[in-house]
């Protein structure tokens, strides 16, 4: 509790300044206030900025009297103090009357949005819960039948598969994609791959080039093709493949990306998906990891995208049959792609917008996560950076692109129109990355300095406990990594956020392309997965220290050791945990190293 004395005087009706007991001099009214919530400083300063709050106001009341005794007496010693006094009595004021306000008002924008994530995620979660729960497997909700005659031998039974594996500089994983392809079990005559290289590199091209033809040499029916420039990227790649003649006979078309590794059996196991189910456009299935365990990184990124599948994709694809492309490890019927306009390059989640488009069209998506495709995960911070932002800038840009369209679409449900709107863009790809970071990071460690804040407890403890819960749930495996999965998913959203951002307000730097580093080395040799879960940060100082991330540290530090000497909560345990984990990644101990050359 402090304590502290508001001096004032007392203007009579002829402007002079009497006591409060009828005095003739100029005397002060002694007012005690007692809080236990304003900080230290503010208790030492107060007096000044009220000092000069009541002499304007003394001054005002006596502005019928004689003025040069007020001005000489009240504002001109005032305006004589130090220019620092000054100072300090605009920045009393605007903490006081300025800095509260705007907080409380950030606290209750992420109390709204909190509330609308936790929603989000109660719903997915039931769906997905239902799914387990009631075997509502997708043999059930669609007619699969296997395939007849012999797979090997061929018939007419089976429809013509186009594979397509685009690449760009894949050094080390190319021939893992292509061996795996080249496996698939299914009759040659009735299936064609298609390697699309857009490799800069010469010597990776010729490894690709060569890598076709000793493969062809055995029987397989596999087209090299390369372009004379990146137009479009990967979008670019795909639209120029499925350009050539024999691709325009295929009926069904299998996407690959360098890295996955389908099982022999996989098209046995989706094409029947869409060869007795007409109105389905596309079968995904889930992504399987083989450097999952290579370090923490990995293995907070394992988390996260399981979650995705189990719990996103899965709703997704039983409420309303629409889900995101995930660009990889999926088939799509070639009719669909046709229909919904080709693939198009006017962002960087090409596949994403053609999902959108077909289903815009009528068209339904299935997931089948029974069936897995080995890939890996990006090993490097920087890699899995630029897939984050690459990732949530192009969301939330088709977002802004494609928004009007969907409202005046008459070929969907409204129920569906607001199911993309609301819930696949706005809260998932815009809100999630936004609140994350501003609540946790931003808005909780401010608080602490300005003790007139409350944060209710349903939004600092109930809902991210609760999200929490409903992430384990469906990882329970991974159920003793979720303090550092919540504490490396906040580092991240402030990357995510900045993505949104320039999604959001179309800067020219919305299209950028990179394309994700991949370590083949990791996946053939197991043993090179026994890693430490915090490696070396690199050697290059510009990639081992990254500036925003420590900046966060230092400021995070700094609220929590105000909270521990001023603070009347505990706030100070999560903020330095945080700070910690900003620290980790600022310094670059996470992931594998970034390669110097």
């Amino acid at each position: 509790m402090i304590e502290f004395e508001i001096l004032f005087l007392n203007p009579d009706s002829e402007g002079k300044f009497i006591s409060s007991h009828g005095g003739q001099s100029p005397t002060f009214k002694t007012m005690r206030y007692r809080s236990r919530r304003l900080p230290l400083y503010t208790q030492k300063h107060l007096s000044l900025s009220l000092s000069l709050s009541l002499h304007t106001m003394a001054l005002s009341a006596a502005s019928d009297g004689p003025i040069p005794d007020t001005w000489q007496n009240i504002v001109r010693p005032l305006l004589l103090r130090p220019s620092s006094d000054n100072a300090l009595l605009i920045w009393t004021h605007v903490r006081a009357h300025v800095i509260p306000p705007v907080v409380d008002a950030a606290v209750v924008l992420c109390m709204v949005m909190s509330f609308m994530l936790l929603l989000e995620a109660m719903f997915m979660s039931a769906v997905s819960l239902y799914v387990v729960l009631f075997r509502r497997t997708p043999e059930k909700r669609y007619k699969w039948e296997a395939m007849g005659g012999d797979a090997e031998k061929g018939g007419s039974d089976y429809p013509l598969v186009l594979v397509q594996i685009p690449m760009y500089n894949e050094k080390e994983v190319y021939h893992l994609s292509i061996r795996a392809a080249c496996a698939l079990t299914w009759p040659p005559d009735r299936i064609i791959i298609q390697i699309l290289d857009d490799s800069t590199d010469p010597l990776v091209k010729n490894l690709v080039k060569v890598e076709c033809e000793e493969w062809a040499k055995k029987g397989i029916n596999i087209k090299y093709e390369v372009r004379s420039n990146r137009k479009g990227y990967k979008a670019g790649a795909l639209k120029k493949g499925m350009e050539h003649h024999y691709a325009q006979q295929c009926d069904f078309v299998a996407i690959f990306d360098a890295d996955f590794q389908p099982d022999s059996d996989f098209l046995l196991k989706t094409i029947p998906f869409l060869v007795h189910n007409p109105e389905i456009a596309l079968v995904q299935t889930r992504w399987d990891f083989v450097n999952y365990s290579a370090s923490m990184m990995t293995r907070i990124q394992k988390m996260s995208l399981d979650y995705h599948f189990k719990v996103e994709q899965e709703s997704g694809s039983t409420t309303f049959s629409f889900f995101g492309f995930n660009g990889t490890a999926g088939v799509w019927r070639i009719s669909a792609i046709n229909e919904a306009g080709g693939w198009q390059d006017r962002t960087t989640v090409e596949d994403m917008d053609l999902a959108v488009r077909a289903t815009l069209k009528g068209w339904k998506f299935l997931y089948v996560g029974d069936i897995r495709v080995k890939s890996e995960l990006p090993s490097t911070l920087k890699a899995y950076r630029n897939q984050q932002h690459r990732w949530t800038c192009g969301a939330v840009y088709l977002f802004r692109k494609m928004g009007w369209d969907i409202v005046i679409n008459k070929e969907v449900s409204l129920l569906k129109k607001i199911h993309v709107l609301y819930s696949f863009f706005f809260v998932r790809r815009v809100i999630a990355p936004i609140v994350t970071f501003c609540f946790y990071c931003v808005v909780i460690p401010i608080s602490v300095l300005i003790p007139e804040v409350d944060i209710p407890v349903w939004g600092l403890v109930y809902i991210p406990t609760t999200i929490t819960i409903l992430n384990a749930i469906r990882n329970p495996s991974s159920l003793h990594l979720m303090p550092f999965w919540i504490l490396f998913e906040n580092v991240m959203a402030m990357h995510r956020m900045k993505a949104a951002m320039v999604g959001l307000l179309g800067t020219s730097s919305v299209n950028q392309w990179v394309v994700t580093e991949k370590k083949g080395q990791l996946i053939r040799d197991k043993a090179d997965l026994e890693v430490p879960l915090l490696e070396p940060a690199p050697t290059k100082c510009s990639e081992r220290v990254y500036v925003l991330e420590l900046g966060l540290a230092v400021f995070l530090i700094l609220c929590a050791t105000y909270n521990i000497i001023f603070g009347n909560n505990h706030y100070n345990v999560y903020i330095y945990f945080q700070a910690v984990a900003f620290t980790i990644v600022g310094f670059g101990f996470i992931g594998a190293p970034n390669p110097t050359s």
